[in-house]
């Protein structure tokens, strides 16, 4: 949230800056984030930051795409995730999962799969979602950020992500996507009916219809 610094090749993120040091005592660092120096300071978006929303969606889809496959003719399509990885986070995790499948129909969001997964631990980079470009994807939370932010926010924001939904920091503390451009101050863990919308526009009709260059063409 400025979830601000990010990463290329394929991660995106909340990016917030770096400079934070407290970490949870009892929260295991082993899900360290890849290393990668190909860090923007100062992040307020990119086409690259784009770019990586883009690769994740589109690693999301693919397996949604094959769940339609097995099943010609659903409407709704389910995204299975593992959050083992995220242990300190279970509340917000479960918290995100609440929040997005009681604003969206057409896709829904459920524990005990492995479509993608949650991991935990220090990275200046902040909290992101990445892609390796095979297929999966996970959501990577920083312990420091999510101790200046809203954490429910944090999670909810990079879950965004997941449903096709791309950052924008300019926006109002009432958008979820604006992440953390509206400062520590904004808690709201909520996507608004124009978010909303657009999800239930990306995943309608069992993804039939869908567009991944219209899924970000709303990007600033």
């Amino acid at each position: 949230m400025r979830f601000s610094r990010t990463v290329l090749s394929g991660v995106l993120g909340l990016g917030l800056a770096a400079g934070m040091s407290a970490v949870p005592a009892a929260a295991s660092t082993s899900a360290a984030a890849p290393q990668d120096t190909s860090v923007t300071a100062g992040y307020t978006g990119s086409k690259a930051d784009q770019a990586g929303n883009k690769a994740f969606f589109k690693a999301i889809m693919k397996i949604a795409m094959e769940k339609q496959a097995e099943k010609p003719g659903i409407q709704a399509v389910t995204v299975s995730y593992d959050a083992s990885g995220a242990p300190t986070f279970a509340a917000e995790i479960a918290k995100s999962t609440e929040i997005w499948n009681a604003a969206v129909d057409n896709v829904t969001l459920q524990e005990g799969g492995s479509d993608f997964d949650y991991r935990e631990g220090n990275d200046p980079r902040g909290s992101y979602a990445s892609t390796d470009g095979h297929g999966h994807g996970y959501i990577f939370l920083d312990y420091a950020q999510n101790e200046e932010y809203d954490s429910t926010r944090v999670t909810a924001h990079e879950t965004g992500h997941v449903l096709g939904l791309p950052d924008h920091y300019e926006g109002p503390c009432e958008e979820l996507m604006s992440g953390g451009g509206p400062g520590p101050s904004c808690t709201n863990s909520q996507p608004n009916a124009e978010e909303s919308a657009r999800v239930e526009e990306l995943w309608a009709n069992g993804l039939n219809q869908m567009d991944l260059n219209a899924a970000f063409a709303k990007a600033h």
